[in-house]
This record gives C-alpha cells, sequence and structure tokens, in this order.
C-alpha cells in the first residue's frame, strides 16, 4: 500500500507542478517578462514547488534528512541526469547571462549551504540569510528583465503569445490553474512523505539515501519533463534557465524557507558534509566551464553528465548495502574518472579561450 501512495503522491506532484507552472508562465508573460527570467524564475519555481512541499512536510515530521536529501539530491539530478538528458535530444545552446552570472551564483550558493550547515544544523538565522539571498536575486532578475533588448522581446512574444493573454478572463483562470496546482501539490507531498518514510523503515534504508534518490528524482520529474519538452520545441533559454533557476531556489528557497520556519532548523549528517553536498558543489562547478566551451551543451557532454549520474547512484546504493566493490570504485572516482574529467574540461576551456582571443572576442561573450 506505501508503494501505491507513493505512486500517487508523485503523479500529483507532477500534475499540481504542470497546472502551477501553466497559470503562473502565462501570468508571467502577460505582464512582459522574458522567456530567460520566466525560465529562472517562475518556472524554476514552480517546478521546484514539490521539492519545497516535500521539505516542508518532512521537516516538521521530524524528517530532516529527507529533506536537506531531497534538495541537494534535487540539484545533482537536475544537473547531470535532466541536462544530460536534454542534450540528447538537442545540444542546448547556453544564454550568456546564464555563463556571467547565474551559474556563479549557483556555485556560490552550494558553498555557502555548506559553510552554513558546517557545524550540523542549518538554523533559523542561516535560513533567513538563504532567504535574503533568494529575495536579492529575484530583485536582481526584475531589474534585469527591464535591459533586454527587442531580439528577446520579440522571442518571448513568439513563445508565450502575450498579447493574447491579457483578457481580463485568462486572468481568473490562470489563478484556478495556479490555486489548483498548489492543492495538489500539498496532497502529493503529504502522500510521499509518508509513504517513503515507511518504505525507508521497512527497507533499513535511511532517510538521508531515500531523500536524494527516489524523493529527488520523484520532485524533480516537473524539472525534467519542462526541460526535454522546452530542448525539443528549441527555447533554448527555458531548457537551460529552468534548471540553473531551480537549483538555486532548492538552495535558497527550499532550505532557506524549510530551516526558517522549523523550530529546529534542518539537521545535516556527517555523510551529507562529507560525500552529498560537495557532490552537489562539483556538479555545480562542472557547468561553468561546460557552459563556457561554445556557449554549448553539446550531446557528448550530455552523455557525461549521465554517466556521473550513473556513478553517483551506484556509490549511494554500494555505500548502503555496504558492498565490497564500493572501496574500488570509490578509487576509480577519485583517482582516475573525476580528474581526467577535470583535466579535459580546463583543456577545452583553455582552447575556447584562445581561439576567442585570436578572433579579437572577449571570453564571454
Amino acid at each position: 500500500m506505501n508503494y501505491l501512495y507513493l505512486l500517487f503522491g508523485l503523479i500529483l506532484l507532477i500534475l499540481g507542478a504542470e497546472a502551477l507552472v501553466r497559470g503562473a508562465s502565462k501570468l508571467a508573460a502577460a505582464l512582459g517578462i522574458s522567456p530567460l527570467i520566466i525560465g529562472l524564475t517562475v518556472v524554476a519555481i514552480g517546478t521546484s514547488a514539490p521539492e519545497l512541499a516535500v521539505s516542508l512536510k518532512s521537516a516538521f515530521a521530524g524528517q530532516p534528512n529527507i529533506a536537506l536529501g531531497n534538495a541537494v539530491g534535487s540539484n545533482i539530478f537536475n544537473v547531470l541526469f535532466i541536462l544530460g538528458l536534454s542534450a540528447l535530444f538537442a545540444p542546448l545552446i547556453v544564454s550568456q547571462q546564464l555563463v556571467r552570472i547565474d551559474v556563479p551564483l549557483m556555485i556560490a550558493a552550494s558553498v555557502l549551504v555548506l559553510i552554513l550547515g558546517g557545524d550540523g544544523n542549518l538554523s533559523q538565522i542561516d535560513g533567513g540569510i538563504l532567504c535574503l539571498g533568494l529575495i536579492a536575486y529575484m530583485v536582481f532578475l526584475i531589474v534585469l528583465s527591464r535591459k533586454e533588448s527587442t531580439a528577446i522581446k520579440n522571442e518571448y512574444e513568439a513563445a508565450f503569445g502575450a498579447k493574447k493573454e491579457r483578457e481580463q478572463k485568462n486572468h481568473y483562470i490562470n489563478i484556478l490553474w495556479v490555486i489548483a496546482g498548489l492543492g495538489l501539490l500539498v496532497l502529493g507531498s503529504s502522500w510521499l512523505v509518508n509513504s517513503a518514510v515507511a518504505i525507508a523503515k521497512n527497507l533499513g534504508v535511511s532517510d538521508l539515501i531515500i531523500g536524494l534518490t527516489i524523493i529527488a528524482a520523484g520532485t524533480s520529474m516537473p524539472e525534467l519533463v519542462t526541460s526535454v519538452v522546452a530542448s525539443l520545441k528549441g527555447e533554448r533559454d527555458i531548457a537551460v534557465g529552468n534548471v540553473v533557476g531551480s537549483n538555486l531556489f532548492n538552495l535558497l528557497g527550499v532550505l532557506g524557507f524549510t530551516s526558517l520556519i522549523s523550530p529546529l532548523g534542518i539537521d545535516i549528517s556527517p555523510a551529507a558534509l562529507r560525500f552529498d553536498i560537495p557532490v552537489m558543489i562539483a556538479v555545480a562547478a562542472a557547468c561553468l566551464p561546460i557552459f563556457f566551451t561554445g556557449n554549448l551543451i553539446a550531446r557528448w557532454e550530455g552523455i557525461l553528465f549521465l554517466f556521473y549520474y550513473v556513478l553517483y547512484t551506484l556509490f549511494l546504493i554500494l555505500d548502503t548495502t555496504g558492498h565490497e566493490a564500493l572501496p574500488k570504485l570509490g578509487n576509480a572516482l577519485y583517482y582516475f574518472v573525476i580528474p581526467l574529467t577535470l583535466f579535459s574540461l580546463i583543456v577545452l576551456a583553455l582552447r575556447e579561450w584562445r581561439n576567442r582571443k585570436q578572433l579579437g572576442v572577449r571570453p564571454l561573450e
């Protein structure tokens, strides 16, 4: 029965996020907000609403490891699996705003979570700091959106049909979509958390592992659908901006708001500080050289992302079961796969920088 509740909870979360994104995106489009800003804010927050709902429910249910694992695991899943899969369908062109501003902010926010949680707890004060960071980021995006070019505004109007959304009747319909989506998210998160905790206890698996894998992947389904569909439609800004924006919201909004309103904050286990959060930081940092090389996420880079997600998941499984192959996999990752990948990314980034310098183009143009 718990597995049915888990499945139904995931379905309700996906439907709720879809309804929320549908209504909120069209309302935002009617206000004249561009595709990149919609991807980084409205769509990103809407598709991250399952993470917020699940983390809040987990924190109040006395399952802080699920709240933490959900946010951290979702960020890892978003980059490695969602961007990897999206790039397989079609190479993703990366906006220069993402390279210059949003990805560095995602890396900084990831490091900030590690620093604030270094004492084993994200306190209410820490949550307030993260929430203030989210507010500052949103204000910055709104200011930036007012300076966008005519070409970007035309792209937004072609993609979202803003003129058609200005009718008052449509506003009311879209508001109803938002309300319905929020209701489904609340119910779905309750079913998902309760069933996942019960399953974890039956299988003898820790709450952190459940949060990092099943719940993280499940609550990231809206991001997956949104980015893959955007990739197939050629909406490059939304496909990548949705993932980066979702990751920023998970760090600043989900962890921030959850720890802010939770009386005891969010406890962070030594395992998360030692392994999972550093992996999240490494994944965020890996985006910068990949995004920088040609402003493109090529198919081979998508394959690399997917390969790393498989290795990460395999590592978690072997670690949970105490399998004898774990040390060999760990050595292969630490001493071969990761150094080789970093070396390759550095070489590609230096080659790209040299080519642009020879052409007289600034590195981030």
